[in-house]
């Protein structure tokens, strides 16, 4: 596979200095409009569909795959099943277990997808997206004691009402640094601060951009990159672009 060629942009950029964020919405859904791209997908990823028990996760995860590869596919100039994934060695141990990657390409990309929404990030360094759908008032309760101590001071420091929507903010940042990482979600989450950069605030991790991503009402998103942000949009793919029939335009990129 050569090295990425972004698709020429209607600004006569060639979009190589850009960080692309792509939001699908209601990938659930997607199916009602026609037969979807099964075929683009490789035998892991139909396996992978194939054992949800749920129709709906099922959809989900079809949607979000099809989604990346077409997305990648564009960028490389190349067809979509043509897309090969392989894995990071792990920053901690050095197996190849981290994050996901293109085999022969420099091109970074990340996936996230949750209930209502996919979002994908495609750039030239290591990046890493996460969506989260706002979570209930008891979850939040919950999952709160994960935060680093100084965003359960932010957290509490919301009215009760906005504290579903300001947890589901900061988990994205954590979950998106740490798929961009490669590192993985674990107890070290308490240790990392990725809370509002407010004057006294604690530090955030040192070389990496961290940035929230406006998905709508009922969700939270955010990208993190490695190095200074590059420009970035965020723009919605129509369902089309997963079904049989589809593709992604030029001009659309």
């Amino acid at each position: 596979m050569t090295a990425p060629a972004p698709l020429p942009r209607r600004d006569g950029s060639d979009g190589s200095d850009r960080l692309g964020l792509w939001l699908l919405p209601a990938p659930e859904t997607a199916g009602r409009h026609g037969p979807l791209a099964l075929h683009e997908l490789d035998e892991a990823e139909r396996g992978r569909a194939d054992a949800f028990r749920r129709t709906a996760d099922r959809e989900r995860y079809v949607a979000a795959h099809i989604a990346l590869r077409r997305l990648l596919a564009a960028y490389l100039r190349t067809a979509p099943q043509d897309i090969a994934f392989a894995r990071a060695d792990c920053p901690r141990c050095g197996a190849p277990h981290g994050r996901p990657v293109l085999a022969g390409s420099g091109a970074h990309f990340s996936l996230s997808h949750t209930r209502g929404a996919v979002l994908i990030g495609v750039g030239r360094s290591p990046v890493g997206v996460d969506v989260e759908r706002i979570p209930r008032p008891d979850r939040v309760e919950a999952c709160a004691p994960a935060l680093h101590p100084g965003e359960r001071r932010e957290l509490a420091a919301h009215a009760p009402g906005d504290r579903p929507a300001a947890f589901a903010r900061l988990w994205a940042r954590k979950e998106a640094y740490l798929k961009g990482t490669g590192v993985g979600v674990g107890g070290w989450m308490s240790r990392l601060y990725l809370g509002d950069e407010a004057l006294h605030a604690p530090a955030r991790p040192a070389g990496w951009t961290v940035a929230d991503v406006p998905c709508g009402p009922d969700h939270a998103a955010a990208f993190a990159i490695r190095g200074h942000a590059p420009r970035h949009d965020v723009r919605q793919l129509p369902p089309q672009v997963v079904m049989a029939d589809g593709h992604i335009a030029a001009e659309f990129m």
